[in-house]
């Protein structure tokens, strides 16, 4: 498997136990299969940033896909509260989170990769708004999918870190890839504000409605 990593250095041999620990799911090294997606991610706004090419070996390696049907995006969102600092401050967003660590709880650390959406800032913001009742569930699964997210592939285990392989690495210029990633986020914030928020459909459900008849996983309405 090709995969790419964007960083403002250049980075021959990811370690093991480094990088910040309120990443989207967790601390570990987090790439893509898109080099166009790692340019964005690795220019800055003045400063070019690298791509760095990498193999990895996955025969033997677990894979958790959160985008599986199996899971739903109340998955996705559990790991995401567990480690990216949300604005937790109204009762209804506090209630809806502990329900949401609870029922939907990923057994992701067990994992040595993880594959998932990737909470840019306005995926972020898209998160907080459902757990504010702003948004449904609907509107939270179509928001998603704003402004061609991408899927981010995360390295998580020593196992996983043991099979990757530095192939090359390719400079990301700032004046345009940093634009195309400004570009795409405002692409996102448009659709949502103009299409999705506003658009509540009949049978939609809130917040309220997944805590008030404690909604499962196995609910056919998650689907």
């Amino acid at each position: 498997m090709i995969i790419y990593h964007g960083s403002d250095h250049i980075i021959q041999q990811p370690v093991f136990g480094e990088g910040k620990t309120y990443n989207d799911y967790g601390r570990g090294f987090y790439c893509t299969f898109s080099s166009d997606m790692a340019k964005e991610w690795g220019a800055a706004k003045s400063k070019d940033g690298f791509v760095n090419q990498y193999t990895i070996d996955t025969d033997g390696l677990s894979i958790l896909d959160l985008n599986s049907p199996e899971f739903c995006i109340l998955h996705w969102l559990s790991v995401l509260l567990e480690n990216r600092r949300f604005d937790i401050s109204a009762p209804l967003a506090s209630q809806a989170r502990e329900y949401i660590l609870s029922a939907f709880h990923v057994e992701y650390d067990k994992s040595d990769c993880i594959t998932g959406y990737r909470a840019d800032d306005s995926y972020f913001s898209f998160a907080q708004d459902f757990l504010n009742g702003t948004i449904s569930y609907r509107q939270l699964k179509h928001s998603m999918r704003l402004g061609e997210l991408g899927v981010q592939f995360v390295l998580k285990s020593e196992k996983a870190f043991s099979r990757i392989k530095f192939v090359d690495f390719e400079i990301a210029g700032h004046e345009e890839w940093y634009s195309k990633r400004m570009q795409r986020d405002k692409s996102a914030r448009r659709e949502y504000f103009d299409k999705e928020r506003s658009r509540v459909l009949p049978g939609d459900i809130f917040i309220t409605q997944i805590l008030s008849e404690e909604i499962k996983p196995d609910d056919p309405r998650l689907r």
